[in-house]
């Protein structure tokens, strides 16, 4: 703990000095000056924990110091020395937040007695902020969820102006704008099967978030479905600008990663909050575009972007890739359900708008993509399941054709769906048998479980939220405080023991995090101070 000297009086300040064993006292004593404008430049640069200033010097007195330290720096803790003796300056030192106020002369083992005192109260709010962090740090991850709720809440329609704004402040999230659009945004590894994120794409992930935050963007992580981002402006030339420069961002960023694959779709900029589900919609469709293209880039939702020029049906102008089976096994491999009507809209309108209409297209396609799906289930998926077979009727009508359509890649991406989660569903189970072995150990932590069940950290995270509905710091928080509790009740181990048996080596750590998820102290809830949860 460093300790800094201010004084005008030369043989004062030798004698404080010297006077005192600093070393002996666990103190260093880093530096002095023999006056405020002198010594604050000083101050900056080596910042002491302690400063003792006199009250009365030339040039810069002691009170102007304090004041602009305190100011700058409000953890430094300052002890003011003076010979006068007046209430005024007492006053004005205690507004400052100057610690002690002290007559001179003072010894030096009286001297050592304050800064012992003032030292322990640094040390006290040094805990305190480390203790905070920390618990801010391990919160992120739950941050992240409750963020990814809001932006379902925002996209679904399903919750009123107000009860989205209160999630956004208590989230701090700041919605005020004019007008609002979104991006979503998949990137990920052509090194990689399914279940695993590479380092690259976390590193990818981390730039886009920090791209976001200079554009005043709005990130949210989606999982293992990507990234959304809701950009806001005060008018459509600076969204539109602000969209432009981080898509050219973006783009600088990817081409550092030759083995990465990404694909964007911009929504349409709208007036209301209430009507960021129809930007979500656009940028749906021209993300449904990811599986009909092996380009990277970003495509603009809108129907002159997605479908230029292709209204009338003309079949020898029809682009064969747009009726190739590998888009189909390329969505049925990767995409969402939920993504499905957006395919099978952009799939058949790349075609153009009229294509469908043509009855001898129609059934070919609607053939294509029923024998498309039944070779994804049996060879992709070992399923013996067969979907429906398109009827007469179905194929009569261009509405009945590409509902069917739906229906049976849905229904295939469903079950792939299903077969995946089987796999998460297994790797969750040995990451939950492994939090109830190892909850003791202090070390244990999302980098740990991810590498025992070979994912990445940012995927098990991911994983985790979708199979238990939950984040994996507060699973893992809640389940060694209900160990804690347990302990509480049956045993008269002490607060610090309890906190050791439940993977807390620090004392100070484990009674914060106790008071803010159970709302008393452990001392408090073996006296009977039980929370709603018992």
């Amino acid at each position: 703990m460093k300790v800094f000297l201010v004084e005008d009086e030369y043989v004062v300040r030798e004698g404080i000095k010297n006077n005192v064993d600093w070393a002996a006292h666990g103190y260093e004593f880093c530096g002095e000056a023999g006056d405020g404008e002198v010594a604050y430049p000083m101050i900056q640069k080596l910042q002491p924990d302690i400063i003792i200033t006199d009250i009365k010097m030339p040039f810069m007195d002691g009170l102007t110091l304090s004041r602009m330290v305190k100011e700058q720096f409000p953890w430094m803790e300052i002890i003011l020395l003076t010979g006068y003796e007046d209430f005024q300056y007492a006053q004005e030192a205690i507004r400052i937040g100057v610690s002690c106020y002290l007559s001179k002369p003072i010894s030096g083992d009286n001297l050592i007695k304050e800064v012992d005192s003032l030292a322990e109260k640094i040390n006290e709010k040094r805990q305190e902020r480390e203790v905070k962090k920390r618990y801010e740090e391990e919160m992120k991850e739950r941050t992240e969820y409750e963020k990814q709720e809001l932006f379902s809440d925002l996209i679904s329609g399903n919750k009123n102006l107000a009860e989205i704004i209160e999630s956004s402040k208590k989230l701090q999230v700041d919605l005020t704008a004019i007008i609002f659009n979104v991006i979503l945004l998949k990137v990920w590894s052509t090194r990689h099967d399914a279940f695993e994120y590479s380092k690259s794409v976390v590193e990818i992930e981390k730039g886009v978030r920090e791209i976001a935050e200079k554009m005043g963007a709005i990130f949210f992580d989606l999982g293992v479905e990507g990234i959304a981002l809701l950009f806001k402006g005060d008018d459509d030339a600076s969204i539109e600008k602000s969209i432009a420069d981080s898509i050219l961002q973006m783009k600088e960023l990817f081409e550092g990663y030759h083995h990465i694959r990404y694909f964007g779709g911009v929504g349409q900029s709208v007036g209301r909050i209430s009507d960021i589900p129809v930007s979500f919609a656009w940028a749906s469709r021209a993300f449904a575009h990811m599986y009909l293209t092996e380009d990277n880039g970003f495509l603009v939702g809108s129907e002159e972007k997605l479908h230029p020029d292709k209204n009338d049906v003309v079949l020898s102008e029809i682009d064969p890739k747009h009726i190739d089976r590998k888009l189909i096994k390329e969505f049925l491999r990767r995409g969402d359900v939920s993504e499905t009507e957006f395919f099978v809209e952009e799939f058949i309108g790349g075609m153009g708008k009229n294509a469908i209409r043509s009855t001898l297209l129609r059934q070919y396609i609607a053939m294509d993509v029923y024998f498309c799906v039944v070779d994804f289930l049996e060879n992709e998926l070992g399923n013996d399941e067969k979907p429906e077979i398109p009827t007469p009727e179905v194929l009569a009508d261009e509405g009945r054709t590409q509902q069917y359509m739906v229906r049976i890649i849905s229904r295939g991406a469903a079950l792939r769906e299903d077969d995946s989660k089987g796999h998460y569903r297994d790797a969750v189970n040995q990451v939950i048998a492994y939090i109830e072995e190892h909850f003791t150990e202090e070390d244990l932590s999302l980098n740990t479980l991810a590498a025992h069940v070979n994912f990445s950290p940012n995927h098990l995270s991911a994983v985790f939220r979708q199979q238990t509905g939950q984040p994996f710091i507060k699973y893992l928080t809640d389940y060694r405080m209900n160990a804690a509790k347990d302990l509480l009740r049956t045993t008269a181990k002490k607060s610090n023991e309890i906190g050791l048996l439940v993977g807390y080596k620090d004392p100070h750590y484990f009674s914060y995090l106790f008071k803010k998820t159970q709302g008393v102290t452990p001392t408090q809830y073996r006296g009977g101070g039980r929370t709603e949860e018992g």
